[in-house]
């Protein structure tokens, strides 16, 4: 029975959080309960263990889950706020997949992990600026309090425009503080296609590693593609 499944792969879990390798695989197998059907409200009680070393398990679950998280979006907040980066990381993917216009707050607090001390959280934060769509970037510039990220962002709503500011891109690439790099990055990534990759090459030498590494990236996935016609 998929319930009672999901429930017995739920309390090993918070039986044993310190066994790596007995939560690994019952997180797995507690990954496919949940596609079967098994309730998603039912992480909850992950969420809300009070075990540090069952919160990331129970993040990437979330993360894994796609838009079939969407009933837990109300816990995403303090998954954004958490101390620990890998919990930061996937709760990232979390919005991507399920923040819409109602949900501008969450979107602003992804927006604000541009500043995050963690360079792969600062990577999944443009992956965000990259995938999100115009309406969630919109619903979280609406709810960032005045200044330099609120402004970058509105900012990076223009550039999905008919003519995009290409020489402003290449001025924040080139002469902006990390901060306005990691913008840029994003509408680099953006605007590329298989013609026009010379913005995305711009960003793959930039200073810092989390873009480069971004860039260089979706830079080998789009010669791949064109490699592959």
């Amino acid at each position: 029975m998929q319930t009672q499944a999901g429930e017995d792969l739920i309390e090993r879990i918070l039986a044993h959080p310190a066994d790596g390798d007995l939560v690994g695989l019952a997180a797995n197998d507690l990954l496919s309960e949940l596609y079967a059907g098994f309730p998603v409200e039912n992480l909850a009680r992950l969420l809300h263990s009070g075990d540090d070393r069952i919160l990331p398990t129970a993040t990437w679950l979330l993360s894994e889950l796609v838009d079939l998280a969407a009933p837990l979006i109300d816990e995403v907040p303090a998954l954004l706020s958490s101390p620990i980066r890998t919990v930061r990381y996937d709760a990232i993917a979390v919005v991507l997949e399920n923040a819409d216009e109602r949900h501008g707050p969450i979107i602003a607090q992804v927006m604000n992990l541009s500043r995050d001390p963690d360079s792969a959280v600062r990577w999944k934060v443009l992956e965000f600026l990259t995938e999100a769509s115009v309406e969630q970037l919109e619903a979280g510039a609406a709810c960032l309090p005045s200044g330099q990220v609120k402004e970058l962002a509105e900012w990076l709503i223009l550039q999905d425009d008919e003519e995009p500011d290409l020489n402003g891109i290449v001025i924040r690439l080139e002469a902006g503080d990390p901060v306005t790099r990691l913008f840029a990055a994003a509408a680099a990534a953006s605007l590329a296609d298989k013609e026009n990759t010379n913005l995305l090459e711009h960003a793959a030498m930039v200073e810092e590693e989390e873009i480069r590494s971004f860039a260089q990236e979706r830079l080998s996935k789009l010669r791949e593609n064109v490699a592959d016609r």
